[in-house]
């Protein structure tokens, strides 16, 4: 016979595991009786947890978001994912609140089985993290604040530090989140200036307005940044046809780099940034892999005559082995 707080806890397990359940159902795999069954969710109740329930005889019994945080019931492949995830979340500091994360992921190691932890000692031996010199660093918090405000689609008062440090205040229409894989971007629509993607780690603060706004006919939020970080910055821009489907273009010039579109099922045109013709030109031939420059002209030029120089100091002391 289990305990009362034993049997609360399973209770919790089983409203989390799947979206309803009905009286009779707990009841079996509890072993108790529904009287005890409907005494426990009045329990759960008192305590804070929100637990719907269907009138009738089929009805049945559903954990909803409340106040409280319920206990997390893992198996053993979900515990390591959770105390992966805490690891990266506090070594890189991609949140911001590296001290949360690093608080949340000891209290998870001092209750983790031997096994698991074993498993997580030996990803700790074998990994060796990289870091990026100018790793961006997130205020505590912000990427929920920022969650948050596009879940509530209303219009939100951002500060914001741009690019050369100046401090703005705009009226912007929160719509999504996209993440590059080193920085966070905001995206979100703003009000005197159209669409615009901030960087998270460059806000300084939020608030609502209060004021219902609809987003109709919004961007591609993962193109829009793509464009522009691979563009934006950059003072010229070139066209280049790689004959790639989409997928291979991506890994030879990344999402990050250059602002891709299929042209048709084996090809795809691909706009990138660059100082200067030669800069690109450059990039270009670092590419190793065949491509048309589709413009602008300084760019082609730059290229061809590169490629020219490249050819002829393979060339300079006699014709190339057969």
């Amino acid at each position: 016979m289990l305990s009362a707080s034993a049997r609360l806890l399973r209770l919790l397990a089983l409203l989390a595991a799947r979206p309803s359940w009905t009286c009779a159902e707990l009841a079996e795999r509890m072993a108790v009786t529904d009287r005890t069954v409907r005494r426990d969710v009045a329990r759960l109740r008192e305590l804070g947890y929100t637990v719907d329930s269907d009138p009738g005889p089929w009805g049945g019994y559903r954990l909803r978001a409340g106040s409280r945080v319920p206990p997390l019931i893992l198996d053993d492949e979900e515990a390591l994912a959770v105390a992966v995830g805490l690891r990266e979340a506090a070594l890189g500091g991609g949140l911001g609140g590296d001290q949360a994360a690093l608080s949340a992921l000891l209290k998870l190691r001092q209750v983790l089985p031997p096994r698991i932890a074993e498993r997580l000692g030996e990803w700790d031996d074998a990994l060796v993290r990289l870091p990026w010199p100018d790793a961006p660093r997130l205020r505590p918090g912000v990427l929920l604040e920022l969650a948050a405000a596009c879940r509530r689609g209303e219009r939100t008062r951002l500060s914001y530090r741009d690019g050369q440090g100046r401090n703005t205040v705009r009226d912007v229409d929160p719509y999504r989140l996209v993440h590059t894989g080193r920085r966070w971007y905001f995206v979100a629509r703003d009000v005197d200036r159209g669409w615009r993607t901030f960087r998270a780690d460059r806000v300084e603060r939020l608030q609502s307005t209060g004021r219902p706004v609809e987003i109709t006919d919004p961007p591609d939020p993962a193109r829009l940044v793509s464009r522009n970080t691979a563009n934006g910055p950059y003072p010229m821009s070139a066209s280049v046809r790689l004959p790639l489907p989409l997928a291979d273009a991506l890994r030879v010039v990344p999402a990050t780099v250059g602002t891709h579109r299929a042209d048709g099922p084996d090809a795809t045109v691909v706009d990138i940034g660059g100082p200067d013709a030669d800069g690109l030109a450059r990039y270009l031939l670092g590419l190793a892999t065949p491509l048309r420059v589709l413009g602008p002209d300084a760019v082609r030029e730059a290229f061809v005559r590169r490629a020219r120089e490249l050819l002829a100091a393979q060339t300079a002391d006699g014709p190339p082995p057969e």
